[in-house]
């Protein structure tokens, strides 16, 4: 790990303050930050520690909506009573994700910028264009087993690894931010950035910004909602395909209706062409296979990560079967 200079900022004044001269970063949990100043692919020279910021409160929004505060931890938003009822998916992603020790120290805002696992990023060595931008991608050809099949470019193919944004992708979050310049407020859909041809630039949180809540709205979706998570193993692993699916029934029909993937993608991922063919049918099996094909249309697959179609497309079609008590 190479020197950096360590201030601790009691208020979020200070916090931007303290970010201003450059190269710098905010740290938390550190759960992500630290494993990547270990393996040197992360070294500011600056680290702000936030953890004195009063930004840790879970408060009940408009029209039963939630503020979740951006040091929230992981552990108390998943098992927070007003989470489990009015937006059960996300309770369920975060409980699927890495271990309970972890879940302990990661926090909202954290997990909102979690950086790809990409063996070929963390090895400080491989070709990678979200490290050193310009030096290829050695997962195109390389074992990319754990890689994306949709939104990928021929510059990345590094796939995102939150299960929380993936929920919060299905609720229609809305992230909260505090810059210099001053507040504002960003739809989860517009904060996380496509590779493209720069795989760099992973998010449209600017240099120093703090992110200081996340806002969900109640919607006629959100409590009927559900996240199922497709692993090599029951806990600390990372999705192989996930689908945030939450939708409304009126009359015997599906009416708004949101699905969101993990594990596939170099972002989470919203399957918009799946809602539309949800939209007005009666919650049957043959609808989900549609829709679930109408997900994966696009999915540009590589050498060792082909399963992961039919997976992600199993996924979605048992994930809307659980939520509406099963096919029919």
């Amino acid at each position: 790990m190479q020197r950096f200079v360590f201030q601790r900022a009691t208020t979020s004044d200070a916090a931007l303050a303290a970010t201003r001269a450059g190269d710098a970063q905010y740290i938390a949990g550190g759960t992500t930050l630290v494993d990547l100043m270990r393996l040197e692919v992360m070294t500011p020279a600056t680290v702000v520690d936030i953890t004195g910021l009063p930004l840790d409160q879970i408060e009940e929004g408009i029209a039963g909506g939630l503020k979740i505060g951006a040091l929230a931890r992981n552990a108390t938003v998943a098992h927070h009573p007003l989470v489990a009822k009015r937006f059960p998916v996300l309770a369920e992603a975060l409980l699927s994700g890495a271990s309970p020790q972890l879940r302990n120290m990661a926090t909202t805002g954290g997990n909102l910028l979690q950086r790809t696992r990409c063996t070929y990023f963390r090895d400080g060595v491989s070709s990678c264009n979200k490290r050193t931008p310009g030096s290829g991608c050695a997962a195109l050809d390389g074992y990319n087993r754990m890689h994306a099949i949709l939104g990928t470019s021929e510059h990345c193919i590094a796939a995102h690894p939150s299960d929380m944004c993936v929920a919060l992708l299905a609720l229609d979050a809305i992230i909260h931010v505090r810059g210099t310049g001053g507040a504002r407020r960003l739809p989860i859909s517009e904060l996380h950035a496509l590779p493209g041809k720069t795989p760099s630039i992973e998010h449209a949180i600017a240099p120093g910004e703090l992110i200081t809540h996340v806002e969900l709205l109640a919607t006629a979706f959100s409590t009927r909602s559900h996240y199922l998570k497709v692993r090599d193993r029951s806990e600390f692993a990372f999705a192989l395909a996930s689908a945030a699916v939450a939708l409304e029934l009126r009359g015997g029909v599906i009416g708004d209706s949101r699905i969101a993937l993990g594990g596939v993608a170099t972002k989470p991922w919203r399957a918009r062409e799946a809602e539309q063919i949800l939209a007005g049918k009666p919650p049957l099996a043959s609808v989900f296979e549609q829709a679930a094909k109408a997900a994966l249309a696009g999915a540009m697959p590589r050498r060792h990560n082909k399963f992961k179609v039919e997976l992600a497309k199993r996924a979605i079609v048992r994930a809307l079967e659980e939520l509406t008590g099963g096919a029919r």
